[in-house]
């Protein structure tokens, strides 16, 4: 049985070896690309993310990785997102007062958690939605987040005709941010579910194995 081919995409940004290791100890075959085309034709697309929003999304625009997510996912072609890789695919980031327009594929603002203490950092619980399948065969487990910024809100609205999106959410200091969405072919974490040992593993498991 052939294994799904994932693009790990390279934008200067991320753990990239850690992405890779952790999607081919998931069952998949991995190509690391800056390349449009491969990203393009991969059966799944990993954006990873660490460091602020606005380097971030200039790394991302520079390799035109915000046109590549667009056209895989008007196609119906799966998007894995993480941490920064998460909050990029929002509207838009606000940090130290300066606003960075995202990738806009959901609405929200990426903005400082209002926690006694920031960063958010270490293991963390998550409130998972019913008819989860990135968090199937999961319960009761913890993640691992390293992070000072989120989403405090989730503004997309839907309709009859749209099924609405599973959004997953945790709890830092008295803060409840978003922590992971499932929306179609449109999926990300805000932990790092390549760090977050065996619960982690699972969830890239089920992500790979529904390509």
């Amino acid at each position: 049985m052939t294994k799904p081919h994932v693009a790990v995409l390279d934008y200067g940004s991320g753990n990239l070896r850690s992405a890779v290791r952790a999607m081919e100890r998931a069952g998949a075959e991995v190509t690391l690309t800056t390349d449009r085309a491969v990203a393009q034709e991969a059966d799944g697309l990993l954006v990873p993310g660490v460091g602020a929003y606005a380097s971030c999304m200039a790394g991302l625009r520079e390799v035109r990785g915000h046109e590549v997510i667009g056209r895989r996912l008007s196609g119906g072609r799966p998007v894995l997102g993480i941490c920064v890789g998460m909050q990029i695919l929002f509207s838009r980031g606000v940090e130290h007062g300066v606003e960075t327009a995202g990738c806009d594929e959901w609405p929200g603002t990426v903005e400082r958690l209002q926690a006694p203490v920031v960063p958010h950092m270490g293991w963390n619980t998550v409130e998972v939605p019913e008819g989860s399948s990135l968090f199937a065969g999961i319960t009761d487990e913890r993640f691992y987040f390293v992070h000072s910024y989120g989403v405090r809100e989730w503004e997309l609205e839907t309709n009859n005709r749209t099924r609405a999106p599973l959004v997953t959410w945790a709890e830092h200091g008295g803060d409840r941010f978003v922590a992971a969405v499932e929306n179609g072919p449109l999926s990300a974490t805000q932990f790092h579910p390549e760090k977050s040992g065996d619960a982690g593993a699972q969830l890239l498991r089920n992500w790979v194995q529904s390509l």
